[in-house]
């Protein structure tokens, strides 16, 4: 360990809050060391006495803060801005861990935009904007488009967008969440897309998401929440109850079987234990879970007046593999896309230069719900995007806008549909077409289909290889199989919305819709790199090739 710039150092923290009655469970702090060497690195765990080693350390190397990177499980501190080797991963790890819903997600987002210097917009306000901007608003906390304007736009000028989503499948929480079998506490859900509901079981389960909260003042707040520590649990039946499961298959009753354990019952020996059963079993949620909540909250549990929750994975993020090649990860289907459209949005332009020669406006659109289809007001089938187009274009006119000005500018725009991909799977190579199988560290995988479940053309793939091409970065091809379905995104939603061009890509990945995803963190990089390419040299590129 001779050089510690070489190191990307992740510190996790975990902690168990005070319990009312003055009881507590000591803090366990995992201290994970992830290099770059093939040599692996084990897990370090010690005491919460560990962290009073850590300052020395920390404050020798203080100076090469550029190259040691730490990560909190749940970060609150900015993002690095300075890359190590022009990676981004270091900080997908943090945004991972901090987005354990679509919320935290859009939420995290927001902040970054803002640190970046992009103003905030109110869509129920009128806007004032200028070249050279840089602004961004949300819809529902669960979506967001950012933009950022060239000095040189002029109305009729095209724009430059990367869509992705922040929603992925998980479990969510019924409206009345309360139910009670045998001697246990349990939370009734709903699937909330199409998961791999079986990896479900045996994890360390908790809740995330918002709730409404009554202020003192008589007026409501939307607040976002987030339990860190291991709440509940999905436990499988043991195979001495269940012989044949390895020879038939796991097939659990969505309904029935895929119930969270919350807690025991409290013994109903005492009156106040019975009378805490009753109001248990009149509530729609268990008071066990809206105290929990109250507590994290730091407010009463009559003052949580609503709760919009997800079932989350408390595993953190983190890289794997022998070479440490991998992240291992939830919900990478699709916040690594989002988070390397947004990096790029942002990176591309920092500095005032960026925007100076550009005369189109440079945009991302994050939406929610694509795992169900997108047809709601957050989701990508909502005219959202193609408002925000309109207003734009109209505000910079200044009034003096021509015949067909935001049709011409949708016509000459173009947009990047950045979805995850499926990559081959080594154990099961047939279900891939035998010339089309994306591999991992191999690249942005393109997508095509015949039957428009993906929004590419051929003039679409060929100008989006073409931004590649002039930097080098690797990109594949994905063809379903002809006696398979195939999947679809949101670029067939927004190319048809309103007629713009599109190009379905993705990051190559394993296990998509599982609990526990995995992909490459070269691939993370290298769809960074082209997003910003992207937005860099798109437009040169544009004029060079004249289509109709």
């Amino acid at each position: 360990m001779k050089d510690f710039g070489t190191w990307s150092i992740s510190l996790l923290v975990s902690s168990i809050n005070q319990k009312k009655n003055g009881s507590c469970v000591d803090s366990i702090t995992r201290l994970q060391i992830l290099s770059s060497s093939p040599s692996p690195i084990k897990i370090i765990k010690r005491s919460s006495a560990f962290l009073s080693k850590i300052p020395p350390i920390h404050n020798h190397y203080h100076h090469r803060s550029r190259k040691f990177h730490t990560t909190l499980c749940c970060s609150t501190s900015n993002p690095s801005r300075t890359l190590e080797n022009g990676s981004i991963v270091g900080d997908l790890l943090d945004y991972l861990n901090e987005s354990w819903t679509q919320f935290h997600a859009t939420a995290e987002a927001k902040r970054q935009l803002i640190d970046a210097g992009f103003d905030l917009l109110n869509e129920n306000e009128e806007w004032e904007l200028k070249p050279g901007g840089r602004y961004f608003f949300t819809r529902n906390m669960s979506c967001l488009v950012a933009f950022a304007i060239g000095e040189k736009y002029s109305v009729g000028n095209g724009f430059h967008v990367i869509a992705a989503h922040t929603d992925s499948p998980c479990l969510k929480l019924k409206p009345r969440s309360a139910s009670s079998k045998s001697s246990y506490l349990m939370l009734n859900v709903q699937t909330y897309g199409g998961g791999l509901w079986h990896t479900w079981f045996d994890r360390d389960l908790s809740v995330a998401g918002r709730v409404i909260v009554r202020g003192s003042d008589g007026s409501f707040l939307h607040k976002l929440v987030k339990i860190k520590r291991p709440l509940l649990r999905i436990p499988t039946l043991a195979i001495h109850l269940d012989r044949t499961v390895n020879k038939d298959g796991f097939k659990p009753n969505l309904e029935t079987h895929l119930i969270p354990l919350l807690a025991t019952k409290s013994e109903e020996g005492s009156s106040e234990a019975k009378e805490k059963t009753t109001e248990s079993s009149k509530a729609a949620h268990h008071p066990l879970l809206m105290q929990v909540l109250s507590d994290e909250l730091s407010c009463s549990i009559d003052d949580i007046v609503s709760i919009e929750l997800n079932v989350c994975d408390t595993q953190p993020s983190c890289l794997g593999g022998g070479n440490n090649e991998f992240i291992f990860s939830g919900r990478l289907d699709n916040l690594a896309s989002s988070y390397c459209a947004l990096r790029a949005l942002i990176d591309s332009c920092e500095s005032s230069s960026e925007l100076s020669n550009d005369s189109a406006v440079r945009m991302i659109a994050l939406f929610d719900n694509e795992e169900v289809g997108s047809g709601s007001v957050q989701g990508a089938g909502a005219p959202t995007m193609f408002q925000a187009m309109k207003r734009i274009a109209g505000c910079l006119a200044r009034n003096n806008v021509n015949e067909g000005a935001i049709e011409r500018a949708i016509r000459r725009s173009f947009l990047v549909s950045a979805d995850m991909a499926h990559g081959v799977h080594p154990n099961f190579m047939e279900k891939h077409e035998e010339h089309h199988r994306p591999e991992m560290q191999k690249g942005l995988v393109i997508k095509h289909n015949a039957n428009q479940r993906y929004a590419t053309s051929g003039v679409t793939a060929f100008l989006f290889k073409e931004v590649g091409k002039i930097h080098n970065l690797p990109s594949q091809e994905f063809v379903v199989r002809n006696d398979m379905g195939c999947g679809s995104t949101i670029g067939p939603i927004l190319a048809s919305g309103a007629g713009i061009r599109t190009v379905d890509c993705g990051i190559p990945q394993l296990s998509m819709h599982s609990v526990r995803e995995i992909c490459a963190k070269e691939d993370v990089d290298i769809a960074y790199k082209y997003f910003k390419a992207f937005y860099q040299n798109f437009s040169s590129i544009d004029k060079k090739l004249e289509v109709d």
